[in-house]
């Protein structure tokens, strides 16, 4: 998938709507078309990775301070006492847009019980 092509990217630009929760330079947090608990937001890199897989040590700075928004934002929400962070990664692994997303999902008892 070309950034043309990617739907994050498209919102990242503001070109396709979404419910923003956060952004800056370099990350924006949306809301879950499709929320799997009551809190299931999405934290994207605004420079188009196509997954987890493609990271590179260059990349580095930007998932620390992607995981530092995911703290933050969590924090915002009321639900930094417990949430579930999930990476798809490839079709296999359920991965549907073709660009890194973190879910973040919280808000009922997400435990293995």
């Amino acid at each position: 998938m070309t950034e043309k092509a990617c739907v994050f990217c498209a919102i990242s630009a503001h070109a396709s709507p979404a419910e923003f929760v956060y952004e800056d330079d370099t990350v924006i947090v949306i809301r879950d078309r499709f929320p799997k608990a009551p809190v299931h937001i999405l934290a994207i890199p605004r420079k188009h990775i196509a997954s987890l897989q493609e990271l590179t040590g260059e990349d580095a700075a930007l998932l620390a301070h992607l995981v530092e928004v995911i703290q933050l934002v969590t924090k915002q929400l009321g639900v930094d006492n417990g949430y579930r962070v999930i990476i798809n990664i490839g079709e296999d692994g359920g991965q549907t847009v073709t660009h890194l997303h973190v879910h973040v999902i919280a808000g009922r008892c997400l435990g293995f019980r």
